[in-house]
């Protein structure tokens, strides 16, 4: 016998409403400041919250941009996974995944280096950089799948591989350096270092 799904109660309701008017309300803040010059008593105004409400969702403002950015992340894997597929080589199908995270990463270039910062330094047990953390091994996942079946590498080397390829990834979109560079030359750049990895 199956039972009939279950409709969130109001609580739950109204907690799924707070989240998302909280990450609207730091979606935009951050999105046309950056993350240095918002402070969270602006994004609780802006989501029609007090600041203690908004620290049971989030504890500090790094906090707040991972939660953003990981519904952004989220967002680009889904379309590179729905891209891959339809790549011709390997490469190109790595570059299907890696070019909308490129794009989501460099949304506001300093809030995506900021982010990278805290995936790598933050706290690992923290909920929102665990997710984080998840969608990294995704991505990872997504690589590993490319490599084995078109690319013809055994399990254990696609994942090396894989680990590779997203530490080039990252280093680059978090350099100093790369600041100014368009997401296009970013992306020639990252496709140079992916087709040397694979050689």
């Amino acid at each position: 016998m199956t039972t009939p799904a279950t409709t969130p109660g109001r609580r739950e309701r109204n907690k799924q409403q707070k989240l998302e008017r909280i990450t609207a309300a730091a979606t935009e803040l951050f999105d046309r400041h950056g993350i240095d010059e918002v402070t969270t008593q602006q994004i609780a105004d802006a989501a029609d919250i007090g600041t203690g409400t908004l620290f049971l969702y989030a504890k500090t403002k790094a906090e707040l941009l991972l939660l953003v950015q990981n519904v952004h992340y989220a967002e680009a894997i889904e379309a590179g996974l729905a891209a891959a597929p339809r790549a011709a080589s390997p490469l190109d199908a790595i570059m299907a995944l890696i070019e909308p995270v490129v794009a989501c990463n460099r949304r506001q270039v300093e809030n995506g280096r900021t982010y990278l910062r805290e995936l790598v330094f933050g706290d690992p047990e923290e909920p929102h950089h665990r997710v984080g953390l998840e969608l990294i091994a995704r991505v990872d996942e997504a690589f590993v799948e490319i490599l084995e079946r078109d690319a013809g590498v055994t399990a254990h080397d696609a994942a090396v591989l894989a680990r590779t390829i997203s530490a080039a990834m990252f280093v680059t979109l978090s350099s100093p350096l790369n600041v100014a560079a368009s997401d296009a030359a970013l992306g020639a750049d990252i496709r140079e270092q992916v087709a040397l990895v694979l050689r």
